[in-house]
This record gives C-alpha cells, structure tokens and sequence, in this order.
C-alpha cells in the first residue's frame, strides 16, 4: 500500500496569503495545512508515501518532512510545474506507485471522525476503487455522486448546474495499480485537465467503484478558501480545547500506529520539549 499527497497548485484563492508560501505549508491552528491529509493516509497503514509539490516549494518541503524516517516513514517527492487535474497524480506517481496498492488524497483536506481509522483501512484493503461521499448543502461546486433506491451509486458529474444529490466526493481516493493506465488513457477536459471524476467515471461503468459516505459523525473540510480556512482552524481549534487530545500530528500516529516507539517519540520530543505540541506529546508518553 502506498499514498499520494497531492500538494501542488497555486492556491489563488488564498492569495495573497499564499504569494510567499505554498497554500499546503499554511497554519490551520496549530500545524500546518498538509499535516492533516498526511496523517490519514498513515492511519490507513501507508508508509510508503510521495508528496507531489510545486518546484519552487520542494526545498521547504524537504525542510517540514526529511525523508519521514523520523516518523516511521519514506517519503520522497515529485514535481507538477503546473496544473494538470488530480488524475494527473498518477502519472506523476506511476513509477512509485508501480504494483501497488494506491491511497491518494489533496493537501488541502482535513478528515476527523471517530472511525476515521477504520474507515480508511477498509479503503486500503479493498479491491475496488473506493472513494468518499459527504453530504453538503450546494453540491454545485463538487464531483457529485448519485445513487439508486438500492443506494448503489450510479453516476458521478463533475460540478453540475443541476445536482442530482447533495453527496460530494472528497478528496480521499483508493485505487488498484492499474489506476495509471486509466488515467494514461482517460481524455483530458474542455480545461486541459485530467479530471478525477472521469476516472472515478472509468471504475463506476465497469462495475468496481465503491462508494462509503461519511455519515454524521464525520467532518470533511476543504481549507481552499480564506473563509473554509478559517473555519477549519476554529474547528480544530475547538475539539483540540475540548478534548485535550490533537488532530493531524504525524508524531503521535505515528507512535499509536506502531511506526515508532517509545524511544522514538521521546527524540523527537527533545528538541521541542518547551512548545505546547512537545508538551502535548510528552503527556502521551507519560501515560504509556
């Protein structure tokens, strides 16, 4: 099993927020942006994990993740000079991904749930595609999937004037390997990009696409504008303060998970030690 972050884009929407800095490497709370989406493919058992990023934001990238020794992983990373849809992910990725198994998710959503973990190994453990449907009140600007009385899922349109349902796809995709041969064969859109609905589209026609909402208990953020920006960082905010337990640390899910051990945890501890989030972690390994 291998994962795909796509961190790329130019993040206009943020700007000018983002003129200095990739839209991905942004605070929400306490960590920045791409820790949320990394730390739910970790939950799905990926260890093996490519970070597709910008050329001029690969060096910061190096600087934030290493090569994820540090956390049980290996990550490396590949370059996108400029737009070219979310399919274009796996032809990016087609020598990493090689046989394997394939989670992909954007760098700009944060997934939080108290199954998360269970659901996203089922993901990882499928045959079939697996994607996720979240329900939104203006569908318009999503992928939208609609279903039968059977709730068997029976087109996907891609931001429709006239939804068919209210159920957005997220940014959260399992695939088999033969997901690059797809995508090497699907045209590109009117905008000249590879649309994932079309590949979703692919995998729904013959039959091997399965599709998991995320209930109630669910939240699904997509931080891609000032204001989702904002509401997720009060979202994250707001259970961290309750709770006393974080959202999206790689240290810690790293540790629950079993890439690290105690000794682990406790060195990467050291050198932040006096931070709240080293505060945070030491409380954790107290507790062990």
């Amino acid at each position: 099993m291998k994962g795909i972050v796509l961190a790329g884009g130019s993040g206009t929407r943020l700007y000018p927020m983002t003129r200095a800095s990739n839209k991905q490497l942004l605070p929400v709370y306490n960590k920045p942006m791409v820790y949320y989406p990394l730390t739910t493919l970790m939950l799905s058992g990926c260890r093996e994990i490519l970070l597709i990023v910008n050329p001029q934001d690969i060096e910061s990238y190096h600087r934030l993740f290493g090569d994820g020794r540090q956390w049980g992983l290996d990550i490396s990373y590949a370059l996108q000079a400029k737009a070219g849809g979310i399919g274009e992910a796996f032809l990016i990725g087609r020598t990493f991904i090689g046989t394997s198994r394939v989670g992909l998710i954007l760098g700009d959503n944060l997934f939080y749930g108290d199954s998360l973990r269970a659901m996203v190994e089922r993901g990882a453990a499928g045959s079939n595609a697996t994607i996720y449907a979240y329900y939104v009140s203006d569908p318009t600007a999503y992928g939208v999937v609609e279903f039968d009385a059977q709730d068997r899922p029976i087109s996907i349109v891609e931001k429709p004037k006239q939804p068919r349902s209210n159920w957005a796809v997220t940014g959260l995709y399992f695939y088999s390997a033969d997901v690059c041969e797809v995508a090497q064969a699907t045209p590109r859109s009117a905008r000249g990009e590879l649309e994932i609905s079309d590949i979703n589209a692919h995998y729904l026609k013959a039959g091997r696409l399965d599709v998991e909402r995320l209930g109630r208990g669910y939240a699904w953020l997509d931080t891609g504008t000032p204001s989702s920006l904002l509401r997720a960082a009060q979202f994250v905010e707001t259970v961290e303060d309750r709770q006393g337990l974080q959202i999206g640390s790689p240290e810690e899910v790293a540790w629950r998970m079993g890439y690290i051990d105690n000794a682990g945890l406790a060195r990467l501890i050291e050198p932040i030690a006096t931070s709240e989030y080293g505060k945070y972690l030491q409380r954790l390994l107290a507790m062990a």
